[in-house]
């Protein structure tokens, strides 16, 4: 069941349902095309009708960030939990082992895919991975011969918001995968190039606040949260439905 969250229509999953649904697709060889907006991400498709539209027409549409829970609370439409685009796209290739099924990894700088494609397999021996590409490209149809030639099954589009779903989106039926996703940063992390905030302050919905203070520079990415709390209850107020 989707619940409209300022315009945004997010599945109200939980993690293992996500990857089930998504493992679906995979298996019956079915398009699917998967978005994980945070606050950031919707309060610029509050501004920008595509990117709205793109996000919406998408067959997964998880909930990537502890502000998107905070406003589905305050609009008394409540989501269950937090779907971290990260920790899903890991939960995925630990589902895709010994399957049969091939992921291609895409984006980030020069090595961070050939990087995270050997994390992945040294955590995940049974995982197939088809190839890797940086996110560094002039030739769009160079990259989609290269990830068709691979023959996989998965394609994790890690190109940052909304260069990935629209990339996703223009190519949806000239790529030969069945499903894509649109995971920003994840393979800077999934590479270990980046850290994501200890367990415990993912669990109390502090994610936000380590990566402020481990990068100050966040500061004014950072503010659009509270921005998007305020759009929460200035929706809440004029009654929106």
């Amino acid at each position: 069941m989707r619940k409209d969250i300022m315009g945004v229509a997010f599945d109200n999953l939980t993690m293992e349902q996500a990857v089930d649904k998504a493992m679906e697709h995979i298996n019956n060889g079915t398009k699917c095309r998967v978005v994980t907006p945070n606050a950031e991400i919707g309060l610029d498709c509050m501004k920008n009708a595509e990117l709205r539209d793109l996000v919406n027409s998408s067959e997964l549409v998880l909930p990537d960030g502890i502000g998107v829970i905070y406003a589905s609370r305050i609009l008394k439409r409540p989501i269950g939990q937090k779907v971290a685009g990260c920790e899903f796209a890991e939960n995925l290739a630990n589902r895709m082992q010994n399957t049969g099924k091939k992921l291609f990894l895409f984006g980030g700088k020069p090595g961070v895919a050939d990087q995270a494609a050997q994390k992945l397999q040294e955590k995940y021996p049974g995982l197939e991975i088809a190839g890797t590409q940086n996110g560094y490209f002039s030739d769009e149809a160079e990259i989609i011969d290269i990830i068709n030639k691979a023959n996989a099954d998965a394609l994790y589009v890690c190109l940052g918001c909304p260069k990935q779903e629209q990339f996703m989106a223009r190519n949806r039926d000239k790529l030969n995968v069945s499903l894509m996703g649109g995971f920003g940063g994840t393979l800077d992390v999934l590479s270990g190039n980046v850290q994501r905030a200890p367990e415990i302050f993912i669990k109390l919905g502090l994610e936000w606040f380590y990566r402020l203070i481990s990068d100050p520079k966040r500061i004014k990415r950072m503010a659009r949260l509270p921005l998007y709390l305020v759009y929460a209850f200035t929706s809440k107020d004029k009654g929106e439905k």
